[in-house]
């Protein structure tokens, strides 16, 4: 091991507070894994969550690792991942699925879980995108976490404890028997999601505080989980459901401990305008100064008491997400508001003094039109019009990303479009809105597309991750037909009756209700072309 890597990782940890350091002596070492960057896996609340659960069990010592280059090991003892007990993956995004693969092999462990027995680590991983759908990696990892953490690793815990000496396969068949665990090898069922049903009974937020993230100077404290909506492209509003929330007062009483390490409170939850005592929570977090920041907002319902308050926290940048332009094509994705709830939202951010705005939409939705697309340009148009009418100097940004059917959603039978049809759009877009001085972000289309064939892969998908290096489109079409497999196949529709990969999770939505939501989209359709 080189010695920049030893100094990095000291370096990295004496700027955090809140490190957890215990010693090894009879514990179950668990290193918990984050398969991308430190500054990108310590804004991750979950990933944080995990790792405080983890080491509150007297037994268990449970320290990170970051992919970081060719050479990894724990920041809190700096042991290579070969040395651990277990290996925990978080994972959020499919993205992530290479660098689980090239970790495995840099670290000389075998790549695939039959491979592997009681000299090797356990390797499990939990995470939404495996929540969703696990199957790419079902061969080469051991066990999956469906749901949350907070329900699971109660009884997880004790059967690893319990496990450590026992031979490989009798402890994989003990972990498929706890409620919401998967073990490709093993398990025959359906596994259900597990959920925690009163976040009252647990606080979630900032363990490890360091200043190295883009959200480093924020406490984070997550508010509510899961979200009611319903739209029919997203998978918070599918695999975290039912919403919850938690109290008012318990959330004011964080953010005060929360004070004592930052000033500024960042408020996490899909749905931050739905939480129930959103005026309460911003009256009280206001009362004693403290300034707050989130991710985004919703067009409806837009509490005026969260707008005032994130103003006079100094809030530079806010977004909002009408995620289609036309009303036609909000309606097929279930999105919920129409023209004059987006621009009456505009107008009413338009009265405070935020520096920059920004837009979110989607191409490439179901049944989206050339049409759509210029709908998407009227209405961000109309938007910087609000603006300039109402506060000079306030930019306007406009945020593209492809869609990307997830499994488990409405939409999981449904294609993604062709690559050039995305690029055409999004040049169309690029255009029109520059010329009109609005800025324009986009996601890669090329990365997305890549993203759309793990969502919904199976586990000949997976078996890919062994050889590709790298997330690129081209090397994934040109492994996908020497393998024998057709490359197009996330361009075309799944029929209705076809067995699904991810079927062996049971998220909570049964394929007649999600099918009937298909349905409705189509009605709300109209004579629109597909692509």
């Amino acid at each position: 091991m080189h010695w920049k890597t030893f100094r990095e990782a000291r370096r990295k940890l004496a700027g955090e507070h809140g490190t957890i350091i215990k010693d090894w002596g009879g514990k179950l070492s668990i290193a918990l894994v984050y398969p991308n960057t430190y500054a990108i896996g310590m804004s991750n609340l979950g990933f944080q969550t995990v790792y405080a659960l983890l080491n509150r069990f007297d037994r268990v010592v449970c320290e990170r690792i970051f992919f970081e280059g060719s050479e990894m090991i724990s920041l809190e003892s700096e042991r290579p991942p070969g040395d651990f007990d277990i290996l925990a993956f978080s994972l959020p995004y499919e993205h992530d699925y290479f660098n689980v693969a090239a970790l495995l092999r840099m670290s000389g462990l075998p790549l695939r879980s039959a491979e592997r027995d009681r000299r090797h680590p356990l390797i499990i991983a939990g995470g939404p995108a495996v929540t969703a759908n696990p199957e790419p990696l079902a061969e080469l990892l051991d066990a999956f976490v469906i749901g949350e953490a907070e329900g699971i690793l109660p009884p997880l815990v004790p059967v690893l404890l319990g496990g450590s000496e026992s031979p490989r396969e009798d402890l994989l068949r003990e972990i498929a028997r706890v409620p919401g665990m998967y073990v490709p090898l093993v398990s025959s069922d359906p596994v259900k999601r597990c959920w925690a049903p009163d976040l009252s009974e647990f606080t979630t937020g900032s363990i490890v505080l360091t200043r190295e993230t883009e959200l480093g100077d924020m406490y984070l404290m997550e508010i509510a989980r899961g979200c009611a909506r319903g739209c029919r492209f997203c998978l918070a509003g599918y695999h975290f459901r039912p919403m919850r929330y938690r109290p008012a007062d318990l959330l004011i009483a964080q953010a005060r401990e929360g004070l004592r390490y930052r000033e500024r409170v960042g408020l996490v939850s899909a749905a931050i305008s739905d939480h129930p005592q959103i005026e309460d929570l911003v009256s009280g977090l206001r009362k004693m100064g403290i300034s707050f920041s989130v991710s985004s907002i919703r067009v409806k319902p837009l509490s005026e008491a969260l707008l005032k308050g994130l103003a006079e926290s100094r809030t530079q940048s806010i977004a909002l997400a009408p995620e289609a332009g036309s009303e036609r094509l909000r309606r097929v994705i279930g999105k919920g508001i129409s023209e004059d709830d987006i621009l009456s939202a505009v107008e009413r951010v338009a009265r405070y003094d935020f520096g920059r705005v920004k837009l979110y939409f989607m191409i490439g939705l179901p049944t989206e039109t050339d049409d759509d697309i210029m709908e998407i340009v009227r209405l961000a148009a109309m938007a910087k019009g609000v603006f300039e009418k109402h506060r000079v100097g306030t930019r306007l940004a406009v945020n593209v990303s492809p869609f990307v059917p997830k499994a488990g959603t409405p939409f999981q039978w449904l294609p993604m479009a062709p690559e050039r049809i995305l690029k055409r759009r999004l040049r169309v877009l690029k255009t029109e809105l520059v010329r009109r001085g609005i800025e324009v972000k986009a996601e890669s289309i090329e990365q997305s597309l890549v993203q759309g064939i793990l969502s919904r892969g199976d586990r000949k998908v997976g078996r890919l991750l062994v050889d590709i290096p790298r997330s690129t489109l081209a090397l994934w079409r040109e492994a996908l037909e020497k393998n024998g497999m057709d490359p197009d196949f996330i361009h075309r529709e799944i029929p209705a009756g076809s067995p699904l990969p991810w079927e062996k999770i049971d998220s909570g939505g049964t394929r007649d209700r999600l099918r009937k939501e298909l349905e409705e989209a189509v009605m709300c359709a109209g004579s629109a072309a597909v692509l």
